[in-house]
C-alpha cells in the first residue's frame, strides 16, 4: 500500500476487537490461574512505570515480555495436558491459547502512536491480521468456554452462533483506522477496494469458515450417531444453511463484494440462493423442533398435520422475507411500483398465514364455533400494520396495537383464564395478566417511537415500563427453580440462555433508538441498568439480586452513561455538585470504592486531589485482599462500624466546634481528654484482664495525643516539653511490654501455690498463652503510636518548607498582594486578622531555628515503628517474604536530620526501602539455610560432602551471586549516578542461576529482584540520558 494514504491516528476500532479479546483473555486467565495472574500483573506494572517514564519503546517491549512470559507460565500451570484424553487435544488447545495470547499483543501494539509514526506498513498489516484471525479463534475459545459450562452436545449450534456473530463484527467490509479520509471518499463516495481492512482472499476464508467449520465440527463430533436418525442428518443441514442465510444478509452490507461488483448478479445470488436456504431451513425445522417438541399439541391428523404446518411456516418465512426486502428496498431504492407490490405481498402472506393459524385449532374450538367470528380480526390487524409499514399511518398501527391486544386477551382468557393452577409462585390468571400487558406494551412501543420529538417521553415510558416487566417476570420464572429445587434441570421453567437472549435483544433495541435519537440519554440508562441487572440472576441464586443489582447499577454508571456527549465542548462534563452526589450514591450504595474510578477517571482527571484519595481507597482494598486480616464474621451481619459511624460523626462535629486552635488552655484540655478517652477504651476493649496495665496505656496515649495536637498545632513551648513528650512514650514501651508478662505470670503462679488442687501444668500454659497474645496487642498498639507520630512530623515538615518558599514568593510578589486584599470579602479578612491576632507569636523561622529536634524524632519514630512491624510480621506470620514489601515503605518517613542521617535528602529516600528489602531477604534467607541444615546438634552437625553440606554450599552459592546486582542498584538509588548502559544489563545472567537452582524461595525473589533492579536501572539511566540529550 502506498503511504501517502496512511495517517497515523487512534485505532478506533478497539471497542469491535474487545468485543472478542477482553472474553478471551478472561477465559485464559481462569484457565492459567493464579501464576499467569501475577506474571500478568507484575509485567503490567513495569509497562505502566515506563511508559510514565515517557520510555515509549521499553513500554512496548515490556508488554510483549510480559505476554512471553505469560504464555511459558501457562504452559507450565494450566491444566490443559491433564484435561484432555488425546496428547493432539492438548498440543491444539494449547496452540489456540497461544496464538489468542499473540493477538492481544498484536491488538497492544496498535495502542502505540510511535508505531503508527515509525512504522506504517507494519501497523496497517498487524490491523489486517487481526480483522483476519480474530474471528477463528475467539469463536474457537467462545465455544470452548461454552462447552465447558454447559455441555458437548450442542457444541456445534454454539460454534455456529459464535462464528455468525464475529462474520458480522468482522467479515463486514469496514476501512481501515488509519486511512486518510480524503483518500476514502471519493469516486462520488464509492469507498476503494485497497482501503478496506480484509482483501478478497480473507473474505474468502472468512466464508467458507463460516459454511463450513460448523458442519465438520459436527461431523467429528458426531461421526457414531451421524446417520442415526433423521434430526441428526437435519442437523447437518441446519447449519450450514442457517449461515448461508447470514451471509446472504450480510451481502447487502457489502460482505459478497469479493465475489462481483455487479448488483445484477448479486441480486440473483441472494434471490436464488435465499429462497433455497429458507425453504430448507423451514422444514428443518419443522421436523427438528415443531413436531418433536410440540407434536402433541397439533390435533389435525396426518398427513394433513405436515402438510398445514409446512405451508404455515413457509407463508410465516416468506413474510418476514418479504418484510426484509420492503425494508431494503425502502432505503436503497426509489421505485415506488416496487414498494406497493412488496407491500401487497406481504398483505397477502399475512392473510395467508393467518388463515391457516386460524385453521390449525382443535377440533372442539371448531366444532363450537367459537373461533370463527374472531377470524377477521388477525386479517384486519395484518392489512392495518401494511397499511403502517407503507404509509407511516398511526391510526392504522393503533388498530393493529388494539386488534392484536384483543387477540392475545382473548386466547389467554380462552385457553387459561380458568385454570387453577399455580406456577412460579403466582397463579395462572395472575400470569396471563402480566403477559398481555407485556404484549401490549411491546405492540405500542413502535407506533410511539415515530411520534414527533416532543412526545418522546412516552417512548421512554413505554420501553421503560416493559423493562420492568419483563424484569419482574423472569425474575419470579427464574429463580422460582433455583431457590425452590436448587436449579435441578427437571425443574428449571425457565432457561438461562432465555435470560441471555432477552437481555440482548433489549440492549439491540435500546442501541438502535438511542442511534435514532428517539429515546433520551437518561432513559437509555436506566434501561441498559435493567438489562444488565437480569443477568447477575445467572451468578446469584436469590429472589431479590435482580433489585439490588438494578439499583447498584444506577448508582455507579451515572458518570458512564449520563455523560456521554461526543462533543469537543465541556458540556459532557459533569458539576462539581453532580460529582459529589454521585460518590454519594456510590459511597452508601457499595462498599467497594473502585465504583468511584469512572467519576475520577472521565470527569474529574484533572484534580489530584481526587486521584490520591482514589489511590489511597484502592491500595488500601487491596492490601486488604493480600494480607486477609482476621476481620470477625460477625461484623458480616452485624457490623458496629455502620451503627458507630453516627456517635462519631456526632462528636467530630461537636468538637470542630471547640476553638483549640486559638486557646492554648483549650487546647490541653482536648489533648487530654482524648488520651483519656482512647486509653480507656483500648484498656476496657483488648486489656482488660490485665488491670495493672490500664494505668500505663492511658498515661501513654495521654502522650501520644499531647504530641500530635501540639505538633500539628504548635505553641510557644512546643519545641521545649514535645522531645520530653517522646522520650516518654519510647520509655514507656519496654516498661509496659516487660511488665504485663511478669505481673500476670507472677500473680497466676503465685495463686497455684496457695490453691494447690489447680492443674499446675495448664494453667501454666494458659498464662503463656494470654502473655503471648498481649504482648502482641502492645507490639501493635505501639506501632500504630509511632506510625501516626512519623506521619505527623513529616506532614509538618512538609508543611514548614512549604511556607518558606511561600514566604519568598509573598517578597517577590508584595505588590501584586497588596493589590489584591480589595477583593478579599470582608467576612475572609475579618477571619484571617483574628486567627493572626490569637495565634501565639510562632512563626516558621522560629519553628525552623529551635525545631531541629523534629527530623530526629520523626526518625526514631519511623525505626520504632518498621523494627515492631516486623517482630510482629515474625510473630503473626511466621516470616512472611511478602510482608517485607509492604512494611520497607514506612522508610520512606524518614527525614534529613544532624544526627542519625546527616547525608540524607529527598533524592535518597527510596534507598532505605531498597536496602531494607535486600537486606531483610538475604538475612532470612541465611537464617533458613541454616535452619535446613542445622539439626540441634552441640556440634558442627554437617557432614562434610554430605546432603546437608552440599544443600548450605549450593544455597550460599547462590545467594552471593545475587550480591552484585543488589549493592550496585543500591548505590545507585543512593547517587543516581548514570553508568553505562551495558553495565546493568550485564549482572542479569547473574541472577538467572538463583532463580532456576535454588531450594530457597527467599533466593529466589532475590534473583528475580536483581532482574527488576537490572531494567529498571537501565531504563531510567536511558531515560536521564535521553532527558539530558533535549537540553543539549
Amino acid at each position: 500500500m502506498k503511504n501517502s494514504r496512511f495517517s497515523p491516528s487512534s485505532f478506533v476500532l478497539n471497542a469491535r476487537i474487545a468485543d472478542a479479546l477482553v472474553p478471551s483473555a478472561a477465559f485464559l486467565l481462569d484457565l492459567g490461574g493464579a501464576p499467569v495472574v501475577a506474571t500478568i500483573v507484575v509485567g503490567l506494572m513495569i509497562a505502566y512505570i515506563l511508559d510514565s517514564l515517557n520510555f515509549k519503546s521499553g513500554s512496548f517491549f515490556a508488554v510483549w515480555f510480559t505476554l512471553i512470559a505469560a504464555q511459558i507460565t501457562f504452559f507450565f500451570s494450566s491444566s490443559l495436558y491433564y484435561t484432555f484424553n488425546y496428547v493432539s487435544l492438548a498440543i491444539l488447545s494449547a496452540l489456540t491459547c497461544a496464538l489468542a495470547n499473540f493477538l492481544i499483543g498484536v491488538w497492544a501494539s496498535l495502542q502505540f502512536k510511535w508505531m503508527q509514526i515509525e512504522h506504517p506498513t507494519i501497523v496497517l498489516a498487524l490491523e489486517r491480521l487481526l480483522f483476519v484471525c480474530v474471528p477463528l479463534i475467539a469463536s474457537t475459545l467462545f465455544t470452548w468456554a461454552t462447552v465447558s459450562a454447559v455441555g458437548m452436545w450442542n457444541a456445534a449450534y454454539y460454534l455456529m452462533v459464535f462464528n455468525c456473530i464475529f462474520y458480522w463484527l468482522y467479515s463486514v467490509p469496514r476501512v481501515s483506522s488509519f486511512k486518510l479520509k480524503q483518500e476514502v471518499n471519493f469516486h462520488g463516495g464509492e469507498v476503494p477496494e485497497d482501503s478496506f481492512i480484509l482483501g478478497q482472499l480473507e473474505c474468502c476464508v472468512h466464508t467458507l469458515s463460516l459454511l463450513f467449520i460448523p458442519v465438520l465440527f459436527h461431523i467429528a463430533s458426531h461421526y457414531l450417531v451421524m446417520f442415526s436418525s433423521s434430526a441428526a442428518i437435519f442437523d447437518l443441514f441446519l447449519l450450514f444453511f442457517i449461515p448461508l442465510l447470514l451471509q446472504l444478509y450480510a451481502s447487502t452490507r457489502g460482505a459478497l463484494w469479493w465475489v462481483t461488483n455487479n448488483e445484477y448478479q448479486l441480486q440473483i445470488i441472494r434471490f436464488v440462493n435465499g429462497a433455497v436456504a429458507l425453504v430448507v431451513i423451514v422444514i428443518c425445522l419443522e421436523i427438528r423442533v415443531v413436531f418433536h417438541s410440540f407434536g402433541r399439541y397439533i390435533h389435525a391428523p396426518p398427513p394433513l398435520n405436515y402438510l398445514l404446518v409446512t405451508i404455515t411456516m413457509l407463508g410465516g418465512a416468506a413474510a418476514a422475507a418479504g418484510f426484509m426486502l420492503l425494508v431494503w428496498f425502502l432505503t436503497h431504492s426509489a421505485h415506488w411500483y416496487s414498494l406497493h407490490w412488496l407491500s401487497l405481498s406481504v398483505l397477502l402472506e399475512r392473510l395467508l398465514w393467518d388463515f391457516l393459524s386460524c385453521f390449525l385449532r382443535t377440533e372442539k374450538n371448531l366444532k363450537g364455533n367459537y373461533y370463527w367470528k374472531f377470524l377477521p380480526l388477525p386479517s384486519v390487524a395484518g392489512y392495518c400494520l401494511a397499511r403502517f409499514f407503507t404509509k407511516k399511518s398511526l391510526s392504522s398501527y393503533s388498530a393493529f396495537v388494539v386488534l392484536g391486544s384483543l387477540m392475545v386477551a382473548w386466547f389467554m382468557m380462552h385457553n387459561y383464564w380458568d385454570l387453577n393452577i399455580w406456577i412460579a409462585g403466582m397463579s395462572l390468571k395472575s400470569f396471563c395478566k402480566l403477559i398481555v400487558g407485556s404484549v401490549l406494551l411491546a405492540m405500542a412501543v413502535p407506533g410511539l417511537a415515530v411520534l414527533p420529538p416532543q412526545f418522546f417521553y412516552l417512548t421512554e415510558a413505554g420501553l421503560i415500563s416493559h423493562a420492568l416487566l419483563l424484569c419482574y417476570i423472569e425474575n419470579n420464572f427464574f429463580n422460582y427453580s433455583n431457590v425452590y429445587y436448587y436449579g435441578m434441570d427437571d425443574d428449571v421453567i425457565y432457561p438461562s440462555y432465555m435470560v441471555v437472549l432477552t437481555t440482548f435483544a433489549g440492549l439491540a433495541v435500546v442501541r438502535r433508538l438511542s442511534v435514532d435519537r428517539r429515546i433520551g440519554s437518561k432513559a437509555v440508562w436506566v434501561l441498559i441498568c435493567l438489562y444488565f441487572a437480569k443477568l447477575s440472576m445467572l451468578v446469584m441464586a436469590s429472589k431479590n439480586v435482580l433489585w439490588v443489582s438494578a439499583v447498584l447499577f444506577l448508582a455507579v454508571s451515572p458518570p458512564l452513561l449520563l455523560y456521554k456527549d461526543k462533543s469537543k465542548s465541556s458540556a459532557s462534563k459533569m458539576k462539581p455538585i453532580n460529582g459529589y452526589a454521585h460518590a454519594g450514591v456510590v459511597a452508601l450504595s457499595v462498599w467497594f470504592c473502585l465504583a468511584c474510578i469512572p467519576i475520577v477517571a472521565l470527569h474529574f482527571s484533572h484534580v489530584m486531589a481526587a486521584k490520591r484519595y482514589l489511590v489511597l481507597v484502592i491500595a488500601t482494598g487491596l492490601l486488604f485482599i493480600v494480607m486477609q486480616p482476621p476481620i470477625p464474621l460477625a461484623w458480616t451481619y452485624h457490623s458496629d462500624l455502620i451503627r458507630s459511624a453516627p456517635i462519631l460523626l456526632t462528636l467530630a462535629g461537636v468538637t470542630s466546634v471547640i476553638p483549640i486552635s486559638y486557646i492554648v488552655e483549650l487546647r490541653t484540655f482536648y489533648a487530654i481528654a482524648v488520651g483519656i478517652a482512647l486509653g480507656i477504651y483500648i484498656s476496657a476493649e483488648y486489656f482488660l484482664q490485665a488491670a495493672v496495665l490500664h494505668a500505663l496505656i492511658i498515661v501513654t496515649m495521654v502522650c501520644a495525643s499531647i504530641f500530635v495536637v501540639f505538633t500539628h498545632l504548635p505553641s510557644s513551648y512546643s519545641t521545649k516539653f514535645l522531645p520530653w513528650m517522646f522520650a516518654l512514650i519510647v520509655a514507656l514501651f519496654p516498661v509496659t511490654y516487660l511488665l504485663e508478662g511478669q505481673v500476670r505470670i507472677n500473680k497466676t503462679w503465685l495463686g497455684e501455690i496457695v490453691a494447690e488442687d489447680m492443674a499446675e501444668e495448664g494453667n501454666k500454659f494458659a498464662t503463656l498463652l494470654a502473655v503471648e497474645g498481649a504482648r502482641t496487642s502492645l507490639l501493635g498498639l505501639y506501632a500504630a503510636i509511632f506510625m501516626l507520630i512519623a506521619i505527623e512530623i513529616k506532614f509538618e515538615l512538609a508543611s514548614l518548607i512549604r511556607g518558606k518558599f511561600m514566604e519568598r514568593g509573598g517578597l517577590r510578589h508584595s505588590q501584586s498582594g497588596e493589590s489584591s486584599s480589595a477583593m478579599v470579602p470582608p467576612r475572609l479578612r475579618y477571619m484571617k486578622q483574628r486567627r493572626a491576632s490569637t495565634l501565639p507569636a510562632f512563626t516558621t523561622k522560629q519553628i525552623a531555628a529551635e525545631g531541629a529536634w523534629m527530623p530526629a524524632v520523626g526518625n526514631v519514630a519511623t525505626v520504632m515503628c518498621f523494627a515492631i512491624s516486623l517482630i510482629l510480621n515474625v510473630h503473626l506470620t511466621g516470616g512472611s517474604n511478602r510482608a517485607i514489601f509492604f512494611l520497607a515503605p514506612i522508610l520512606l518517613l524518614l527525614n534529613q536530620d544532624s544526627d542519625f542521617f546527616a547525608g540524607f535528602g529527598d533524592k535518597q529516600r527510596y534507598f532505605p526501602v531498597t536496602v531494607a528489602i535486600s537486606t531483610y531477604l538475604v538475612s532470612t534467607a541465611v537464617y533458613s539455610i541454616w535452619e535446613d541444615v542445622w539439626h540441634g546438634n552441640t556440634g558442627w552437625g554437617v557432614d562434610i560432602r554430605g546432603p546437608d553440606w552440599i544443600f548450605a554450599v549450593k544455597n550460599l552459592a547462590l545467594l552471593v551471586l545475587t550480591f552484585p546486582r543488589h549493592i550496585l542498584f543500591n548505590r545507585f538509588v543512593w547517587s543516581y549516578t548514570k553508568q553505562a548502559d551495558s553495565r546493568p544489563l550485564l549482572t542479569i545472567p547473574l541472577n538467572l542461576p538463583p532463580i532456576i537452582m535454588t531450594d530457597i524461595m527467599k533466593i529466589k525473589i532475590l534473583g528475580l529482584l536483581g532482574v527488576i533492579y537490572s531494567l529498571a536501572q537501565y531504563l531510567i539511566s536511558r531515560q536521564q540520558y535521553l532527558s539530558g540529550l533535549k537540553y543539549i
